[in-house]
């Protein structure tokens, strides 16, 4: 029993500690785009919308799904 609890310690402090490792990290490494990439998303931004893209909104989304079942005749 008591081995059980120890192995019990043991895995909270290691998941613990590698939670703490894994946010810290996201906090100290920041991804930054440069221009180049600031320029080939807008470019390709550009010709989403020149094809006839459009972003829909959650009422669009629920006018074309199905959100009740399919009807059969």
């Amino acid at each position: 029993m008591f081995n059980a609890i120890i192995g019990l310690a043991a895995f909270l402090v290691i998941a613990l500690a590698g939670w703490a490792i894994a946010e810290l990290k996201g906090k100290a490494c920041n991804y930054e785009q440069n221009q180049d990439e600031i320029d080939v998303d807008a470019r390709l931004a550009e010709q989403l919308h020149k094809n006839g893209f459009t972003e829909l909104d959650i009422n669009d989304v629920m006018k074309s799904i199905s959100t009740k079942g399919f009807k059969t005749n």
